[in-house]
C-alpha cells in the first residue's frame, strides 16, 4: 500500500471512531407512505408505512449511508424504534417500516416472498436512491444496508439476493430453511419430518383479523398451514412454498457482505440455520463473518448481550458503508460461566475439533402414550427462559430412553451439534423420539442447554443428530443421553405405539479451538460498546430471582439504606475512565434524578448497579448488600432498561403473568394489581401487545419492572418516545411509587421532568460527580433573573452594554437574565435610568440553568 493509500486508511478509520465519541446526535423522525409495485407480474400495489430517522447535521450538502431495519414477526414499525434511534445517532440515516400485512401497511403477509415483501424492499430501496441525505452511489444506487430480527433477517438476505444495491446487511437469529424449521430432520431425505406444532401455532395462528380465518396471511399461506396443522404434514406444493421464503436457495446470489448473528438459546432457529447460511454465503465469495450470543428466541434479556449485538452491527456498517475499520470474519460465540449474567466472549483460533464420549445403558422400552399425552417438556415457546431455560425440562417416566457417560476427568466444551448411532425398533413401523443431551451435576440435577431437543423419525439404526448447542461441560460432570417418545412443542403420533432403543456408538461431540476476546474485545472501537444498554425492558427481580450466588455479610448500619455508592471506579484498559471516584447516597421515598450529557458514565453507574459488569474499585451497596452478578438482594430492585420488551400476540396481563411465573418466585408476591394500579394501565391490559401505542409499551415494562412491589426502582431514560400527556401520566406514576418507603432512581436528559418529578438529583460529568442534593438546593444555586418590561427590545440592548451579564433571552415580554458579576439590583438601576417601565423583577431559577452553570456549555 502506498503512503497515501495508508494515510487514506486511517483517516477514515479515524472519521468513524472520532464520530462514535462525540456522542448521540439529534434525530428527527418523520413517517411516510411508500407506493410500491409488488407481485409475480408486478401488478400489486402496495401502501408501506415507514419512517426515516434523519441525524442532526446529515443534509444534501452532507449525505449520510441509509440503514433500513426490519421488524420481527408480528411486530411493526414501531418495534424497532429506539435501535432506528441509536443508529441514527451514530450518523446513518435509517429507514424502518412496516411489512405488508403488519401494522398500517396494506397487503397480505407472504411470508417473505421474493415476489412480495423481497419486491417491497427493492421499492423501499429505490426511495431512498431519491432522499437527498442519503449518500448516493450512483443513480438509483443509495450507499444502504439492512438489517432486522428473525423475520426481519431472512428479509434482509432474501432482499440483497434480488437487489444488488444493498451493500451491507446483518441478519439476526433468523432461518435458513423453514422447511426444516417447521418439519425438522425427516426419516428419509426428501421426506417430511416432525411437525413443530407449538411454533407453527405461533407464527401462522397469531395473526388476528375480523372475519379471516387466517388473519392478514396471502391465501397460500393460510391453506398451507391449515392443511399442516390438520394433517401434520405438508404436500410438496407446501414445502415449495417454505423454499421460495427461504434463503437457502439464493445464497449464492449475495454479494452484499454479511455478519450473521444467531442465538445460542433458541429452538425455533438452531445455531444450524446460520451456519448453513454462512457456507453458503461465503461459498460465492461474498465476505461473512458468523457471531453466537447468548440470547434468541428462547432466551430472556440479556443486557451485555444486547449492547454486544448492537456493537458488532454497527462496527460491521462503519466498516462496509463508511469505509472504517475492519471487524474481521473470526467467529465468535458466548458462555454465561456458573450462571453469570455477565458472559465471556470467545474468538475460534482455528477449524473445530471432535471429541469422542462413551455412553452406557441397556436397550430400553419406551411407550407413546394414547394422543402423545401427557407429554414431555425441553422448551416452551413463546416463553423466554434465558440462563434457566434448559431448567423447565422434564421427562415423563416410561417415555424415554436413557444412556449417561462416566464422570468427566476434564471439562468438554461442546460448540455445535453432535451426533450419536442408534438401534430402534418400532412396533408401528417408524418411531418418533426427541433426542436431548443433558449436563448432570455430581448431586444428580440436569441442565438441558438451551432447552433444545432434536425431533427426528427412525426405524433401524440410524444417526441421530443432536442439537447445535454451545455448553461447556464440566470435570466432574457426566454427559446423559435421553430420546422421549413425546414433546410438549411436536406433534407425534396418535396411536399408542412402543419402542426398544439402544445406543449403537459413542457420541461424537464437536468442539472449537479458541480463546477469550474478553469483553473488551467483543466488538471494537470500545466507544461504540458505549450503545450499552438494551432495546427490550429488564426487571433485576427476574434475573436474579433464581439465581443464588455466595454473598459477603451485608453491612448492618446501611440495612435500611436504599442505595450507597462509595469511590465507585470502572475503568476499560488504560485509556477509558467511565466513572471515576464517584460517591452519593439515596434515602428512602427519594426520586434521584442522574443527570449528565452524554458520556458522562450514568449508563455505566446503573449497569454496575444492576449487577451486569463489576466495577473497578469500590463498591455498590443495596440495602446493606454489596452489588455483585446474581446478589440475592437484586430481588428487592426492579429495573426498566430503555424499550419494552414484550411478546406482541399476548395480552399486556399474559405477558407479566409469563415474565413473573420466569422469576420462579410465588405469584402471592407478583402483587400485579398494585403494579397495575399505579402504572396506570387500566382496561388495555387486556388487550395484546401489538395494538398498543408506544406509551402503552413503556406503561407496561415500567409495570413488569414493579412487580413484586422492589423496594428500589431504577429507570433509564423513560420518557423516551412518550408525547407530553404521557410523561405528565409517568410522572404521577413514579410520584405514586416513592411511598411506603419505596425508592426510585431515574436517568434521564429532560431536565424539566426531572424538575417536576425527582426530590434530588446527582449531576456527573466526565465520570465524576459534579453536585449533589436536593432539587431546590440545586437550582438555588443558579442565577438568572426574570424580568418583565414595556420595551423588551430596547431593555435587551441596554442589558447587554451592562458589564457582569452573561445572556439574554427574550420571550415575549419577558427577558431572561443570566446573571455573572453584575447583580439584580444593577439590571434594575440600568433598566430604570433609560426611562423603561419594570412591572416585575424575580429569580428564574431553573434546574436547567444550574445544570449549564455546573457543567458549562457543550
Amino acid at each position: 500500500m502506498t503512503a497515501l493509500g495508508l494515510v487514506a486508511v486511517l483517516a477514515a478509520a479515524v472519521a468513524v471512531i472520532a464520530a462514535s465519541l462525540t456522542g448521540p446526535r439529534q434525530v428527527v423522525a418523520t413517517p411516510h407512505e411508500i407506493h410500491v409495485v409488488d407481485g409475480p407480474d408486478n401488478n400489486h400495489q402496495v401502501r408501506i408505512d415507514s419512517t426515516l430517522y434523519v441525524p442532526a447535521g446529515v443534509t444534501a450538502a452532507h449525505p449520510a449511508p441509509a440503514v433500513i431495519l426490519a421488524h420481527g414477526f408480528g411486530q411493526d414499525k414501531t418495534s424497532v424504534h429506539p435501535d432506528a434511534e441509536k443508529l441514527a445517532q451514530h450518523g446513518y440515516v435509517v429507514l424502518t417500516y412496516s411489512a405488508r400485512g403488519f401494522g398500517n401497511s396494506t397487503g397480505q403477509i407472504a411470508l417473505d416472498s421474493p415476489d412480495y415483501e423481497g419486491k417491497d424492499v427493492h421499492g423501499l430501496v429505490s426511495w431512498l436512491g431519491h432522499q437527498r441525505e442519503v449518500q448516493q452511489d450512483g443513480a438509483d444506487d443509495p450507499r444502504v444496508g439492512m438489517t432486522g430480527g428473525s423475520y426481519g433477517g431472512a428479509m434482509a438476505m432474501i432482499a440483497a439476493a434480488n437487489d444488488r444495491r444493498i451493500d451491507a446487511i446483518v441478519p439476526l437469529i433468523t432461518w435458513n430453511s423453514l422447511a426444516s424449521t417447521f418439519f425438522p430432520n425427516a426419516a428419509d431425505p426428501g421426506q417430511p419430518g416432525v411437525f413443530a406444532k407449538a411454533w407453527a401455532g405461533l407464527f401462522f395462528g397469531g395473526q388476528s383479523a375480523p372475519g379471516r380465518t387466517c388473519g392478514r396471511f396471502s391465501a397460500a399461506i393460510c391453506a398451507l398451514y391449515q392443511h399442516a396443522a390438520a394433517t401434520e404434514q405438508p404436500t410438496k406444493a407446501d414445502l415449495a412454498l417454505l423454499a421460495r421464503s427461504s434463503p437457502a436457495g439464493v445464497l449464492n446470489r449475495i454479494h452484499a457482505p454479511t455478519l450473521l448473528i444467531q442465538g445460542e438459546t433458541d429452538s425455533l432457529f438452531g445455531l444450524d440455520q446460520a451456519r448453513a447460511n454462512a457456507r453458503g454465503i461465503a461459498a460465492a465469495g461474498t465476505p461473512v463473518r458468523l457471531a453466537w450470543y447468548a440470547g434468541g428466541h428462547s432466551a430472556g434479556t440479556n443486557l451485555a448481550e444486547t449492547s454486544r449485538v448492537r456493537s458488532l452491527t454497527l462496527s460491521w456498517f462503519n466498516h462496509w458503508l463508511r469505509g472504517g475499520p475492519d471487524p474481521g470474519r473470526s467467529f465468535t460465540f458466548s458462555q454465561l460461566p456458573n450462571d453469570s449474567l455477565q458472559p465471556q466472549v470467545y474468538t475460534a483460533d482455528g477449524e473445530p475439533g471432535r471429541v469422542r464420549v462413551a455412553l452406557h445403558g441397556p436397550a430400553q422400552p419406551v411407550s407413546n402414550p394414547v394422543g402423545g399425552s401427557p407429554a414431555a417438556v425441553s422448551s416452551i415457546p413463546g416463553l423466554p427462559g434465558g440462563p434457566l431455560a434448559g431448567n423447565l425440562a422434564h421427562d415423563i417416566p416410561g417415555q424415554s430412553a436413557t444412556f449417561g457417560s462416566m464422570t468427566l476427568d476434564h471439562a468438554v466444551t461442546v460448540v455445535g451439534g453432535g451426533t450419536v448411532r442408534v438401534d430402534v425398533a418400532s412396533n408401528t413401523g417408524t418411531a418418533t423420539l426427541f433426542g436431548k443431551l443433558y449436563d448432570q451435576s455430581p448431586d444428580g440435577s440436569r441442565q438441558l442447554p438451551g432447552g433444545l431437543v432434536a425431533p427426528f423419525k427412525a426405524s433401524g439404526t440410524v444417526t441421530v443428530r443432536l442439537p447445535w448447542i454451545e455448553h461447556r461441560f464440566a470435570a466432574g460432570h457426566r454427559l446423559v443421553l435421553v430420546l422421549a417418545s413425546t414433546d410438549l412443542a411436536y406433534d407425534v403420533p396418535r396411536t399408542p405405539a412402543t419402542y426398544r432403543i439402544s445406543v449403537a456408538g459413542d457420541l461424537n461431540l464437536p468442539t472449537q479451538p479458541a480463546h477469550e476476546a474478553g469483553a473488551a474485545n467483543a466488538a471494537l472501537p470500545w466507544a461504540i460498546a458505549a450503545l450499552a444498554l438494551a432495546v427490550l425492558g429488564v426487571s433485576a427481580i427476574g434475573l436474579a430471582g433464581r439465581i443464588r450466588r455466595r454473598r459477603g455479610a451485608p453491612d448492618p448500619s446501611l440495612v435500611d439504606v436504599p442505595l450507597v455508592v462509595d469511590g465507585l471506579r470502572k475503568a476499560y484498559g488504560t485509556e477509558l475512565v467511565a466513572v471515576d471516584n464517584l460517591s452519593f447516597r439515596v434515602e428512602r421515598e427519594q426520586i434521584l434524578g442522574l443527570l449528565g450529557p452524554n458520556g458522562a458514565g450514568k449508563t455505566t453507574t446503573l449497569r454496575m448497579l444492576m449487577g451486569l459488569i463489576r466495577p473497578s474499585a469500590g463498591t455498590l451497596r443495596v440495602f446493606g448488600e454489596t452489588i455483585r452478578p446474581g446478589a440475592a438482594v437484586l430481588t428487592r430492585v426492579g429495573a426498566f432498561v430503555e424499550g419494552p420488551g414484550t411478546l406482541p400476540h399476548l395480552s399486556g396481563l399474559a405477558n407479566l403473568q409469563l415474565y413473573w411465573r420466569a422469576t420462579g418466585r410465588p405469584e402471592s408476591e407478583a402483587h400485579a394489581a398494585e403494579a397495575l394500579e399505579i402504572a396506570g394501565l387500566g382496561d388495555a391490559v387486556h388487550r395484546k401487545v401489538r395494538s398498543y401505542s408506544h406509551g402503552m409499551r413503556q406503561r407496561l415494562a415500567i409495570a413488569q419492572a414493579m412487580l413484586g412491589l422492589p423496594d428500589l426502582l431504577v429507570l433509564d431514560e423513560p420518557t423516551n418516545g412518550l408525547d407530553p400527556p404521557q410523561i405528565r401520566a409517568l410522572r404521577d406514576v413514579l410520584r405514586r411509587y416513592a411511598t411506603d418507603g419505596r425508592t426510585v432512581v431515574v436517568s434521564s436528559h429532560l431536565l424539566a421532568e426531572v424538575e417536576q418529578t425527582c426530590t434530588n438529583v446527582i449531576v456527573m460529568d466526565r465520570g465524576r460527580l459534579v453536585a449533589a442534593g436536593a432539587v431546590e438546593e440545586i437550582v438555588g444555586a443558579s442565577t438568572t433573573l426574570s424580568v418583565q418590561v414595556d420595551q423588551p427590545e430596547r431593555a435587551a440592548t441596554v442589558l447587554f452594554g451592562l458589564s457582569g451579564v452573561d445572556s439574554i433571552e427574550q420571550q415575549g415580554t419577558e427577558l431572561v437574565v443570566r446573571l455573572g458579576d453584575a447583580t439584580a439590583a444593577q439590571v434594575v438601576a440600568a433598566l430604570s435610568e433609560s426611562g423603561l417601565a419594570i412591572s416585575a423583577v424575580a429569580p428564574r431559577r431553573r434546574l436547567e440553568d444550574a445544570f449549564v452553570s455546573l457543567i458549562g456549555e457543550r
